[in-house]
C-alpha cells in the first residue's frame, strides 16, 4: 500500500454485494466435528445425513379414545341397530371376531383390530359394548410410521438445528447428533486511544470489540476477544499473525487511510487485501483481506460503522465458515415519518425506532403500519442511534434518498441469529 493511496483517500469504493461476493470466496468452511446432545444443538450446524432409526410412531395407535375392533363387525352398525361386541379389557393385547377393547388416544391398537370407534358412538352393557355407528378399515388409526418412516432422510449436513427438530430427533429415538463445531473468531479492538475504564482527555472506553465478540456469539461462533492492540505496526502484525489459526479474523478501528490507520498495511504484508473501501454508509472504510488462508475483516472504529459492517461482512464470513450460508434479516413493513437522504451508489443503512400505531388508526383496517422514525440521520461515531434503534431501513445504491410517508421495510437485524 503506497503513501500516495493513503493520502488520496478512497477513490473507487467497491459495492457491499461485490465486496461480499469477494470475501465469501476466501472463506473456506472449517471441517472439525463433534458429537453433543439432542437437547444442547439447538442452532448447531447439521455435518452428516441424518436418517430416522426407527419409524414414528413404532407401532399402529388410536388417533382417539374408544374402542378398538375389527371394521367387519361394526357393518351396519347405527341408532336404531347396534352392533353387539364382547368387552375386553382395557389395553387388551389382542382382539378375535366379535369383540371389542377399550383404547386411549395414543395407545397401541391391539393384534385383530383395524379401526377405532369414537367412545361417543359406543355404550357399555355388561359384558358387552353397544357400537352406534359403523367404522372403516383404519378409521382412527395412525399407522406405524406415520409420521416418521423406516430411514427416512431427516437432515442434510448444512441445516441449523431448531428446537422442533430437537423434538423430531429424540422422538425417533436419537441421543446425540454429530454437527460442526462453532466457527473461532478472533476479535482484536486497535488503538492507542482505547482503555477499559475511567477515559481521561483523548481516551475512549472500549466498545467495539466487547460488540463484536458478542455478536460472533449470537451468529454461532466462539469469540476470542483479545485486549486491545495499541497502533504500532509491529504489535499489529504480532497479534494478527498469532491468530490465524482461527476461521476468521476480526479487527476494530485502524482500517480507514490516516497516518495511524495501520491495518491495511498489516493485512497486506501477511497476505493480501482484497477490498479496501465499500459504497456504503456509514462505514466505507472497511478492509477486507486474507493471509495462510485466513480471511480477516477490519471493521471502521466508529461504533455504528463497526455493527453495520459486521453484519454486513463479519456475519455471512462467519456462517460460511461454520459450513451454512447467512439468512436474510427479518424484516417489518412500516411507514418512514420522514425523509432519509442518501448518495446514488452507495448503500446507506438509516437507524430507525418503530412506534406502533395508535388504535384509532388501527381499527381503520389492517394496512395500519407502524411507523419508522430516523434515530439519527448522520454520525457513525453515536452507537446510542444503533443501541436505542429497532433496527435499520436500507437504501439501495440507485436511489437518492427515502420519502417522508414511504413504504419501507425494517430489517431487524438483532433479532436473527
Amino acid at each position: 500500500m503506497s503513501h500516495d493511496r493513503r493520502e488520496s483517500g478512497f477513490k473507487r469504493r467497491t459495492r457491499v454485494a461485490d465486496a461480499r461476493a469477494t470475501l465469501l470466496d476466501a472463506v473456506t468452511p472449517h471441517d472439525r466435528t463433534g458429537s453433543v446432545p439432542v437437547g444442547a444443538a439447538d442452532g448447531r450446524v447439521v455435518a452428516e445425513p441424518i436418517d430416522a432409526p426407527a419409524p414414528v410412531p413404532g407401532y399402529d395407535r388410536a388417533a382417539m379414545d374408544g374402542y378398538a375392533v375389527r371394521a367387519s363387525d361394526t357393518f351396519g352398525a347405527g341408532d336404531r341397530s347396534p352392533a353387539v361386541l364382547a368387552a375386553k379389557p382395557a389395553e387388551a393385547d389382542a382382539v378375535a371376531p366379535g369383540e371389542a377393547a377399550r383404547v386411549h388416544t395414543g395407545s397401541a391398537v391391539p393384534e385383530g383390530a383395524d379401526a377405532v370407534v369414537m367412545v361417543e358412538q359406543v355404550e357399555s352393557v355388561g359384558d358387552e359394548v353397544e357400537v352406534f355407528d359403523a367404522v372403516a378399515t383404519g378409521e382412527n388409526v395412525g399407522e406405524a410410521g406415520e409420521d416418521v418412516a423406516d430411514g427416512q432422510r431427516l437432515y442434510e449436513p448444512g441445516h441449523v438445528l431448531r428446537p422442533s427438530d430437537l423434538g423430531l430427533l429424540r422422538s425417533v429415538g436419537l441421543d446425540e447428533v454429530t454437527v460442526r463445531e462453532p466457527p473461532e473468531v478472533a476479535v482484536i479492538p486497535t488503538g492507542e486511544e482505547l482503555v477499559e475504564s475511567d477515559p481521561g482527555p483523548g481516551e475512549v472506553i472500549e466498545t467495539n470489540g466487547l460488540t463484536v465478540s458478542r455478536l460472533v456469539e449470537r451468529w454461532g461462533g466462539e469469540a476470542r476477544y483479545r485486549d486491545v492492540v495499541t497502533d504500532d505496526p509491529d504489535a499489529l502484525r504480532e497479534a494478527v499473525a498469532a491468530d490465524l489459526d482461527a476461521d476468521v479474523v476480526v479487527t476494530t478501528g485502524g482500517s480507514s487511510v490516516g497516518e495511524r490507520d495501520l491495518i491495511p498495511e498489516v493485512v497486506d504484508g501477511l497476505g493480501e487485501v482484497l477490498v479496501h473501501g465499500v459504497a456504503l454508509k456509514p462505514g466505507h472504510p472497511v478492509c477486507l483481506g486474507a493471509a495462510e488462508g485466513t480471511p480477516i475483516v477490519s471493521l471502521p472504529g466508529y461504533p455504528v460503522a463497526c455493527i453495520v459492517n459486521a453484519a454486513q461482512f463479519l456475519r455471512p464470513a462467519l456462517k460460511r465458515a461454520g459450513g451454512t450460508d447467512a439468512d436474510p434479516f427479518p424484516t417489518r413493513r412500516a411507514t418512514l415519518d420522514r425523509k432519509v437522504a442518501s448518495e446514488p451508489g452507495v448503500r446507506t443503512f438509516a437507524r430507525v425506532s418503530l412506534s406502533e400505531p395508535d388504535e384509532a388508526e388501527a381499527t381503520d383496517g389492517d394496512d395500519a403500519l407502524p411507523t419508522a422514525t430516523p434515530t439519527r440521520a448522520s454520525g457513525s461515531g453515536i452507537l446510542s442511534s444503533v443501541a436505542l434503534a429497532e433496527g435499520w431501513v436500507v437504501v439501495p445504491e440507485p436511489r437518492e434518498g427515502l420519502d417522508a410517508g414511504e413504504p419501507v421495510d425494517v430489517e431487524l437485524w438483532e433479532v436473527t441469529e
